[in-house]
């Protein structure tokens, strides 16, 4: 079979489609068909030789992509919910890689796919789907009249975790630039703030809930503290990644009684992606696609979505759907 991978760190031509052995699934484990992937932040953070926190687990060569869509082709073992030929949807075992014609990944990392749903819309989802559903309603419990803030509301991520605070009942502000406000409005926000001409402090308060879906892992301390500051007494900033709290940030979340939640920590990835199907099916929530590169153009993709200005996702078509 064939896969994406690279035999050094770089730039996005050090991605190769090479000849590997085709994987077998464990007891616990499925193999699927795939159809599609999608191109996150990660992907390229990898590309390039990661993080602090990544560099101790990448080992060259190695597979990229965490995320994706296609057909269970065989089922191991232990595996009950699943059969051959179901339309599935997740993410795989973390650095196996979604860039492949196969992948064998744990069965309890998978759901079926929505129904409505091509291949290449339901390979989009995955990755950002689990962590603006896991922050919008596990996380925050987004309720019927609430009042949510989403930071990068445009993105990957944002898009999602506005749709979802939306079909749970919230009034939902986003922040954007002014090119995607009626993207946004589209999409059911209430309210549209450009960050580039107005600070978000100034026009919101009492907020529910604040959502960072910010594209970057290195989010400045001011965000952290205006967002906080917006909160209504009790209220909720659920962050996308990691937070670094100083002194100030501390002592304004006790002012406030305010909680810090990270999305995307203690998912049930299963029961997140049939919710998630769920909300698609009932036409509650749609995925957002930028543009769809044959995988033989993955460079391509990766320089795209490197710009972080990217409305919803890009997805690698790896087969045509039958």
């Amino acid at each position: 079979m064939k896969a994406i991978r690279i035999y050094e760190f770089g730039e996005p031509e050090v991605m190769k489609i090479v000849e590997v052995e085709r994987p077998a699934p464990a007891a616990d484990e499925i193999l699927v068909k795939m159809y599609a992937a999608s191109v996150n932040p990660a992907d390229y953070i990898i590309r390039r030789g990661g993080n602090e926190g990544l560099k101790p687990l990448l080992k060259l060569p190695m597979a990229l992509g965490i995320d994706g869509a296609g057909i269970v082709e065989e089922v191991g073992s232990d595996v009950a919910e699943f059969k051959k030929g179901d339309r599935v949807y997740g993410v795989p075992n973390y650095l196996d890689g979604s860039y492949t014609e196969y992948l064998a990944a744990k069965s309890n990392q998978f759901g079926l796919m929505p129904h409505t749903l091509s291949f290449n819309e339901a390979g989009s989802l995955p990755a950002c789907a689990r962590m603006a559903w896991n922050g919008i309603a596990e996380k925050a419990k987004v309720q019927p009249g609430q009042r949510v803030l989403v930071h990068g509301a445009a993105g990957g991520i944002g898009n999602l975790a506005l749709q979802f605070a939306k079909a749970y009942g919230a009034y939902v502000i986003g922040t954007a630039s002014a090119h995607n406000a009626e993207f946004l409005k589209q999409l059911g926000a209430d309210e549209v703030i450009d960050y580039n001409t107005q600070k978000f402090e100034d026009v919101v308060s009492d907020m529910d809930v604040v959502f960072n879906a910010t594209p970057t892992t290195s989010v400045d301390e001011a965000l952290r503290l205006r967002s906080v500051k917006v909160l209504k007494e009790g209220g909720i900033f659920v962050c996308t990644h990691g937070v670094w709290p100083n002194d100030e940030f501390i002592a304004l979340l006790a002012r406030k009684n305010a909680t810090v939640l990270m999305a995307g920590v203690d998912i049930n990835h299963q029961h997140c992606f049939t919710e998630v199907a769920k909300l698609i099916d009932a036409g509650k929530v749609k995925p957002i696609i930028s543009k769809v590169y044959p995988w033989e153009q993955a460079a391509a993709a990766h320089r795209d979505v490197e710009t972080k200005h990217v409305r919803g996702k890009i997805v690698l078509e790896i087969r045509k759907e039958d």
